[in-house]
């Protein structure tokens, strides 16, 4: 346990209340409630858990809490948010359907597989698991982090596989599996390498902590460094999980602003057809005085809310005169062609404050830049949302989450502009 992940617990009180957690866009997974929210929540990273909250553990990276001035109103409020959201976790443990396992098989050379049949085969079965989403992030960790096999060859030590066959597999070559089928590692020497994934999927993370860090010890003392190293780096990729997850106190009507934000993110992802969620979100909006001193925003979203650090501010340089198209189309040629050049992430979704034309001008520069980005505009008169290849606005009830999380992104960008323009405004008077 570190230092870092000691502090943050320590701020934690020894009051009843509720916890939430959350994965790495902020959805909530898991709600519970506890007579001490520091003893349940410290819990979680000081101890061997089982295999129920080491499946959380392995998803979750934030965790908010609720005091409640008792047991029993933590159990009120438990229960209000847990129908509200039905998180996952929650959800899987409450009903009966059939939701997939980790499967540790039962051969010379085991491997982890996701199944949802549990059958009496000798193997053993981890879970179960809400989402495939989790565990296939989860199966490709340990897999790398064990150098386990990753492929879907049958072999046993008595029966290799065709030398021909396997010579070339990456995962041998890359170092990131110890090639069985190449006999060069024994089943028993297999085997005795990954035993720890059993006690990693059972949760018992205190124990492999101090196993590790004793071997690591031992080995380099008998200066085999190589074997070190790499139980050193599963000592921290274990450790790393706590360190990741943050930890704040919240209120029962900040929960309720994020499910109203991530049921925005969820509507928006499926009225507009798009193929994963729109959590990073960047809108642009224009603003001159007479054809003079143009200028234009860039906001971004992050999760439903501003992320103010990354805001973009540009000063017109290509246009004379007042032509919103030319200029919407500079700035954001400008933008992406510089997350390109720096190698940075884009965005899921483009917001364009305008129209049909202000939405043409745009994608003529992500078509120069050849970018596939999901581009949208918004034409404020009547809250009409078009897209390209479409000739009809989609217009959406003046009620719809969605609609409201585009407004707030576009009013925002046109906040912002105003803002930039009257600065530099003020300076030329100057």
């Amino acid at each position: 346990m570190t230092n870092s992940k000691n502090e943050k617990l320590s701020r934690i009180p020894k009051l009843p209340g509720v916890y939430i957690m959350r994965d790495g866009i902020g959805n909530i997974i898991y709600i519970g409630k506890a007579i001490s929210l520091k003893d349940r929540i410290s819990s979680y990273f000081h101890a061997d858990i089982n295999s129920k909250a080491a499946a959380i553990i392995s998803a979750m990276r934030k965790i908010d809490y609720i005091l409640c001035a008792s047991e029993n109103e933590a159990l009120i409020v438990e229960r209000q948010l847990i129908n509200k959201v039905q998180p996952y976790f929650n959800a899987m443990w409450k009903d009966d359907k059939s939701y997939p396992y980790i499967k540790l098989t039962n051969e010379d050379f085991p491997r982890l597989i996701i199944t949802r049949k549990k059958l009496k085969d000798g193997a053993l079965y981890f879970g179960p698991y809400p989402q495939a989403f989790y565990i296939k992030k989860l199966v490709r960790w340990l897999s790398k982090l064990f150098k386990m096999r990753p492929c879907k060859l049958e072999f046993s030590e008595n029966a290799l596989p065709d030398e021909k066959k396997v010579k070339s597999c990456m995962y041998f070559h890359t170092e990131m599996c110890t090639a069985p089928c190449m006999r060069k590692i024994s089943s028993r020497h297999y085997k005795d390498s990954i035993k720890d994934v059993e006690l990693f999927l059972n949760g018992k993370f205190r124990k492999l902590e101090d196993e590790w860090e004793s071997r690591m010890y031992e080995l380099s003392a008998a200066m085999d460094f190589e074997q070190a190293k790499e139980v050193r780096d599963r000592l921290f990729a274990v450790r790393s999980m706590g360190e990741r997850v943050m930890i704040t106190e919240i209120t029962k009507e900040d929960i309720e602003k994020s499910v109203e934000r991530s049921d925005s993110i969820n509507e928006l992802k499926q009225v507009l057809g798009l193929k994963s969620m729109p959590a990073a979100i960047e809108g642009f909006d224009n603003s001159n005085m007479q054809g003079t001193n143009a200028v234009s925003s860039m906001v971004r979203f992050l999760n439903g809310l501003p992320d103010k650090k990354n805001y973009r501010k540009f000063k017109v340089k290509t246009v004379i005169g007042a032509d919103d198209f030319a200029t919407m189309r500079e700035v954001v040629f400008r933008r992406y062609s510089g997350l390109i050049r720096r190698n940075e992430k884009m965005p899921d979704l483009v917001l364009i404050d305008g129209g049909k034309g202000q939405l043409e001008a745009a994608k003529s520069a992500l078509d120069e830049l050849q970018l596939q980005l999901p581009l949208i505009s918004l034409a404020k008169r009547n809250e009409e949302i078009f897209m390209p290849h479409k000739d009809k606005p989609l217009v959406l009830s003046r009620h719809s989450a969605a609609l409201r999380l585009l407004q707030s992104v576009r009013d925002e960008a046109h906040r912002f502009a105003i803002t930039y323009h009257r600065k530099l405004r003020e300076k030329i008077i100057d």
